[in-house]
């Protein structure tokens, strides 16, 4: 016992260890990380970008003093606690120190190494599918009622995080259905789980209510910008990629679903894979959506695995299948992680032609992987916009407005001056301080729209100006353009309420 601890607590401090080591000083955060430390200073029930349970670690990590060590800490921490349940459900289907290895091995050298280097809802979200399996595995193997309610608690957190975890029930009740466990829908005890479930969601489904339901809005705007551009067969490669270095484990956990007897009352998890993949492949999903299906067929895997590799020499492939997990990790670490300059990667480009990871949510190609380029620009976007603001009269009385939650959100959080951005973008749309008479206005315009916008601001205003401008190349900001109007002529306040109600009334 004491040795399988110093094992797992050895997977657990690797994978802290990792996740700092996989980003070069060369890039900052990304910009889904500004708005969810944002969001921390916002708290509610609901935004309209996400559930809440990502505003309740922002709020955290602002607690924390706000340091990228903090903001990379929660995700890190998520990636940690999926191995150690992966390795609690191994030990549940009586897998010896070999399965508990190979499974750790698997989970750890995986794309969860990237998922996990971000702060965003995913990392949670694999770790709530990971947890809602093995408590449905615990329920078959005791069939204690309790597991109901620990289950309908953690589906709770996990819809609040992510309302992706739906796509978990559509595959998994029809396949309760297919087998014997379709008794448990005669259990009272059941229904009273769904209840106290539906309880801890209710507020923000009041909130959902309440603001018009902006996640029908957002799944739209989703569909149309990015979805769109999803090829199903792109998606059906990539589950192969994520991991790539546990594909033996995963496709014998399918054969031993089907036929090893020890796992035959588990059957239902064959079906449920297969319905919630052909779900995402019918919605066109993203392929990172589905990354927390994944882990539990590693402890199923593992565990056949190691049953049927424990006797002569069949033994002396143990550690073969322990070291293909690490080996096919090495490709993946030269191409899947921000770990080399902007330079170096687009010099070395082949291997993320090769990968797909030049295609962008947009379709095309670009020079760096769309996470890469959402990690640069920001300070000396933040920098730039403080430099101006120190130089503008009547400071107090100044807006900052951006075009998207990215540059509203890096420029409050590198701030020297305490300057709060916003934007009619995602969630900052509800953040304006309508209590200032705004006279003056610093514009942060995206380079493909930043054309015309002296010409149409610059008659409302006394003085108007090109101040400044995003020179990294290699940002995703490349070119945003800052403005610079003083003296207004006309009333902003109004300007800015008249602007959020026709974008709301769109909503």
């Amino acid at each position: 016992m004491i040795k399988k601890t110093i094992i797992l607590v050895g997977f657990i401090i690797i994978k802290f260890l990792l996740q700092y080591f996989l980003i070069s000083s060369d890039y900052h955060l990304q910009r889904d990380e500004y708005l969810h430390i944002d969001q921390g200073q916002h708290l509610a029930w609901g935004f309209q970008s996400v559930p809440p349970f990502t505003s309740w670690i922002g709020y955290l990590i602002l607690l924390l003093g706000k340091s990228v060590f903090w903001v990379k800490f929660f995700p890190a921490l998520f990636g940690a606690m999926t191995i150690f349940i992966v390795w609690k459900a191994i030990e549940e289907l009586n897998g010896n120190l070999f399965a508990l290895i190979l499974g750790s091995t698997c989970v750890l050298f995986s794309a969860l190494l990237r998922l996990n280097t971000l702060f965003q809802p995913n990392s949670f979200d694999v770790l709530s599918w990971t947890t809602f399996y093995f408590i449905v595995l615990k329920y078959i193997k005791t069939e204690n009622i309790r597991w109901l309610f620990i289950g309908a608690i953690v589906f709770a957190f996990a819809f609040l995080n992510k309302y992706n975890i739906v796509f978990l029930l559509i595959g998994l009740l029809p396949s309760i259905l297919l087998t014997e466990q379709r008794i448990i829908f005669v259990k009272k005890e059941l229904y009273f789980s769904l209840l106290l479930g539906l309880s801890i969601v209710f507020p923000n489904l009041i909130w959902q209510y309440n603001n018009n339901f902006p996640v029908f809005h957002h799944l739209k705007e989703l569909a149309e910008t990015q979805l769109v551009n999803v090829n199903r067969l792109n998606f059906l490669k990539n589950q192969l990629l994520f991991f790539m270095g546990s594909l033996i484990v995963i496709f014998s956990s399918f054969y031993a679903l089907l036929f090893y007897k020890p796992f035959q009352k588990y059957r239902l998890f064959i079906f449920s894979i297969f319905l919630t993949l052909i779900t995402f492949i019918y919605f066109k999903a993203k392929d990172y959506y589905a990354i927390g299906i994944y882990p539990i067929y590693i402890a199923f895997g593992s565990v056949y695995l190691a049953d049927i590799l424990k006797e002569n020499w069949k033994k002396y492939l143990q550690p073969v299948m322990i070291a293909i997990p690490i080996l096919l990790f090495i490709p993946i670490y030269k191409v899947a992680f921000p770990n080399k300059s902007p330079e170096y990667i687009i010099q070395h480009s082949k291997p993320y032609k090769d990968f797909g990871l030049l295609r962008w949510e947009d379709g095309k190609d670009h020079l760096l992987p769309q996470d890469f380029a959402d990690m640069l620009g920001w300070k000396e976007l933040a920098l730039k916009v403080d430099s101006i603001y120190s130089i503008m009269p009547n400071k107090e009385k100044t807006l900052i407005l951006c075009d998207n939650y990215g540059q509203a959100g890096a420029i409050n959080y590198y701030t020297q001056l305490n300057i709060k951005a916003v934007s009619f973008n995602a969630d900052y749309i509800d953040w304006f301080d309508l209590t200032k008479n705004y006279e003056n206005l610093i514009r942060i315009k995206e380079s493909n729209e930043s054309y015309v916008e002296l010409n149409e601001t610059s008659p409302f205003f006394e003085t108007s100006s090109i101040a400044d401008s995003i020179t990294n190349k290699y940002s995703r900001e490349f070119g945003t353009l800052i403005f610079a109007f003083i003296g207004s002529k006309i009333e902003i306040n109004k300007r800015i309420k008249d602007e959020i109600a026709e974008k709301k009334s769109h909503h």
